[in-house]
């Protein structure tokens, strides 16, 4: 008889994920340069990015003015669109006992449309992910814990942006039907399928979660052509992951957001990217 294999803590997935990892290396493309950002809600950002890695930003959503300085990774999977993250938010958001939310934040910065979206994430306390499958059913819950808030906008003001009429980055069904291949390492290898809207299925073909697989929400944007925003949400363990696809270069590169261990006082955000392989298509009849 096999032996049956164990989810494990965001932690120690980064631990397997870190050596010899195909993340990209971090970009100084941005720093010194400023970006004033609207959104579609009515909410809006300023970035000044102060260090190749580092950003002051101030948020306004409503009457609510946020102000935060973040040490952050910059990359970029293609010329002139960014990925900015940072462990923090610049919003209250609160768990439903009012304290404060483990978050993280996302932009994704297309400097050649002056478009962006921005991703807030946040993971579950301890109490709400003890909360078991079936009572999330039966009070008309998501299954997982894992919140996403994804705001799509422009770039309004900025060095070397000049403001376009293009439509803003928005859900797409192009990668619905594939089954891709992604290698993260020499270690690492992950199976997507891509199955609707809603869900996608994933199995670690290789690694630290080898012969694990499970069914999540994700969230599927088009940035550009053949470049998509990715976002997962897992339900067994809490984790967010948040990734760029550029099914052109073949090539990905994001970040994956936990908690450390099983006792809920540290967090793990770490950069991940694969090559990525397309195996196949699944195109249903009419």
């Amino acid at each position: 008889m096999s032996s049956q294999p164990v989810f494990i803590q965001v932690g120690a997935l980064a631990e397997g994920f870190a050596p010899d990892s195909h993340s990209l290396a971090p970009t100084g493309d941005l720093e010194g340069r400023r970006f004033a950002l609207e959104f579609a809600d009515g909410s809006a950002a300023l970035l000044h990015f102060v260090g190749a890695q580092s950003v002051e930003v101030e948020r306004s959503v409503g009457a609510q003015r946020h102000r935060a300085r973040h040490e952050c990774r910059v990359s970029s999977v293609r010329d002139g669109i960014y990925f900015v993250d940072y462990v923090g938010a610049d919003e209250a958001l609160v768990d439903g006992e009012g304290r404060a939310r483990n978050v993280s934040t996302s932009y994704v910065l297309d400097l050649r449309r002056a478009l962006c979206t921005l991703v807030v994430g946040a993971l579950p306390s301890e109490a709400e992910t003890h909360i078991d499958a079936f009572t999330r059913v039966e009070r008309g819950m998501e299954l997982t814990g894992v919140q996403a808030q994804l705001h799509h906008g422009r770039i309004v003001a900025g060095e070397g942006v000049e403001p376009t009429q293009a439509a803003l980055h928005a859900p797409t069904r192009e990668l619905i039907g594939m089954r891709n291949l992604y290698t993260y390492s020499a270690t690492e290898r992950y199976e997507h399928v891509y199955l609707n809207e809603n869900f996608y299925a994933w199995q670690c073909l290789s690694g630290v979660e080898a012969g694990l697989a499970d069914v999540d929400r994700c969230h599927m944007i088009a940035i550009d052509e053949k470049l998509y925003l990715f976002v997962w949400r897992e339900k067994i363990v809490p984790t967010l992951g948040v990734i760029m696809i550029d099914l052109d270069r073949m090539k990905t590169d994001g970040k994956i957001f936990g908690y450390q261990g099983s006792r809920f006082d540290a967090l793990s955000n770490f950069p991940v990217g694969a090559h990525a392989q397309v195996l196949n298509v699944t195109r249903y009849p009419a």
